[in-house]
């Protein structure tokens, strides 16, 4: 039977693993390997196999046999599956979010983003900053808290997980300029409290969207670079 402290490192390590993956420390496509992995995590290789499973589940990695767990791949056809797959399901459970939502549930949201909109966006290194990623998860996640039907969250946020591979495809200043994210953010919140449901459902789907498109629009860039200095496609 596992003990209280194996099933805390395991979660410890399952956490770091999806940090770093939606971080691009472990590139899209690359080998998740236990004996490399038990080695740069100080963990066992019973712990890393514990994972592994986990990040398959939440459709970060993939497994198949001979050759292992590998960081799921991107591609502008499978973002834009997932963006279409995303609206689908969010718009449906944002919508029983703003309609069944609690008072605690708005306390709630406006918290998340009031850490959302006093965390930069960049860090020192002019990189993502990885407290932005993970306030901006627990916005979009708190928004959505309010659906009572905890499967149709769950299959939000594992969307949402998935196609947040691909924002290290944006990770430059440039990527930022193009729109006002703290703007979008404000609307979104602010729809969702008044209880607007035409508002938010319209603020969150553009949301959604526009991020793909540049995202699409990175990744062409890229591609581009990549025929004139070979390289991988991804900077992150």
């Amino acid at each position: 039977m596992a003990t209280t402290s194996s099933m805390t490192r395991a979660e410890e390590i399952y956490q770091r693993l999806r940090a770093d993956i939606l971080n691009g420390r472990h590139e899209p496509g690359s080998r998740l390997r236990v004996e490399a992995l038990k080695d740069s995590y100080g963990a066992s290789s019973g712990v890393i196999r514990e994972a592994l499973p986990r990040l398959v589940g939440q459709g970060l990695a993939t497994f198949a046999p001979q050759r292992g767990f590998r960081v799921v791949t991107v591609s502008p056809e499978r973002l834009q599956e997932l963006t279409e797959a995303r609206v689908f399901i969010e718009i449906h459970v944002v919508r029983e979010s703003v309609a069944a939502g609690t008072i605690e549930w708005e306390s709630d949201l406006l918290a998340a983003h009031h850490h959302l909109a006093r965390t930069p966006y960049f860090s020192d290194d002019g990189a993502l900053s990885e407290h932005w990623l993970n306030a901006h998860a627990r916005f979009h996640r708190v928004l959505l808290e309010g659906c009572p039907n905890r499967q149709l969250r769950d299959i939000a946020t594992q969307l949402r997980d998935a196609a947040e591979v691909y924002r290290c495809w944006a990770r430059t200043p440039a990527e930022h300029s193009h729109r006002d994210v703290a703007a979008e953010h404000q609307m979104i919140c602010d729809h969702a409290i008044a209880r607007d449901v035409p508002g938010v459902v319209e603020a969150l789907s553009q949301h959604i969207n526009i991020t793909t498109q540049l995202l699409l629009n990175d990744y062409g860039r890229h591609e581009e670079k990549g025929k004139q200095d070979p390289g991988p496609p991804c900077g992150c």
